[in-house]
């Protein structure tokens, strides 16, 4: 294909994700806003203070991860010292909720757009919540026994929770677009040259070994890697061309999202919660080692399961998923 007319193509096929990134993100995000204003959130936060109790975390939080599934980390950070005071938490109580919200953020957005690719929503959902859940309960039972991070919280940054009124929100939106469409392009023509130059193989070389832990191999090492380091916006949005492409495997596509789910953007995501008094080790190192050994697990059994109940549970069928079915 002459140079130009592929680059026209690649161009193409990008503008065509965006397009349907945006016809996910835009309207899932003011529904969710809105619902937040009238109060719903609000209402339906006392039935996760059995949650907190679990990681040991007061109940009052329960309202600040709900805020954190539905709407993402920003919905969540500003509200974890206005409803519990810096004071009264230790640093591994703030790891323990960190944990939480990392695992499952954002969900109505990022598992929309994990859905795009192939994976059932309530599958990739429901894994996400729980592993994030008895990722935090296993911390919490660690820390509890050792003693470890008992300090007093010192958070570096005390976010307010004031909500912006809605000429705000509506910019906010628009430049977060923007700056998606941008990163999304120069993403997507970066993977190019990588696999051109050579450099893509090099570098998976080096990170290959933890996702083959994981059960993760091939095109869809690359397409995680980038979740890892920049989010399932972007790694979901380049995955949902190459599934469509039937360039990977379904059962891969599926243990990609789900290895995303349980570690995604690790640089952005990980510097906030550190700024609110996380540790590392808790919210990066040890999440890392969780997502490798669980993804693990869940490769096995996805193995073991037929094709006509992979696809029943797990996985929507389309004709370029069909023709790869019999990869893994």
């Amino acid at each position: 294909m002459p140079p130009l007319r592929y680059a026209l193509q690649h161009t193409r096929q990008t503008l065509e994700i965006y397009w349907l990134l945006a016809r996910i993100i835009i309207p899932v995000t003011i529904v969710t806003e809105i619902l937040s204003r009238m109060g719903v959130v609000d209402a339906l936060a006392p039935a996760f203070a059995p949650v907190m109790g679990l990681v040991g975390l007061p109940p009052e939080l329960g309202l600040a991860w709900l805020s954190g599934m539905l709407v993402g980390i920003w919905g969540a950070v500003p509200l974890l010292f206005t409803l519990v005071p810096a004071s009264a938490l230790s640093v591994a109580d703030v790891t323990v909720f960190s944990a939480l919200l990392l695992f499952a953020h954002g969900l109505p957005i990022e598992q929309k757009i994990i859905q795009q690719a192939g994976p059932r929503m309530m599958a990739t959902t429901l894994l996400r919540v729980a592993g994030g859940v008895l990722y935090a309960f296993l911390l919490h039972q660690l820390l509890s026994m050792t003693g470890w991070l008992a300090a007093p919280v010192n958070p570096a940054w005390i976010p307010t929770s004031e909500a912006p009124d809605w000429r705000v929100f509506a910019l906010q939106l628009l430049e977060m677009m923007i700056f998606m469409f941008i990163i999304l392009l120069a993403l997507s023509w970066a993977l190019e040259l990588l696999k051109v130059t050579g450099i893509l193989n090099l570098m998976m070389r080096a990170l290959s070994p933890l996702l083959r832990l994981a059960g993760i191999g091939g095109e869809a090492g690359h397409l995680t890697a980038v979740g890892l380091f920049l989010g399932i916006s972007y790694g979901g949005g380049l995955l949902i061309r190459e599934a469509r492409s039937g360039t990977v495997s379904p059962r891969q596509v599926f243990l990609s999202c789900v290895f995303m789910g349980f570690a995604h953007s690790i640089i952005e995501d990980t510097l906030i919660v550190m700024a609110l008094g996380a540790d590392i080790s808790g919210v990066l190192l040890g999440r890392l080692a969780f997502a490798v050994i669980a993804t693990a697990a869940i490769a096995a059994i996805i193995r073991s399961l037929n094709e006509e109940t992979f696809l029943k549970w797990a996985f929507r069928s389309t004709g370029s998923h069909v023709r790869r079915s019999g990869s893994a």
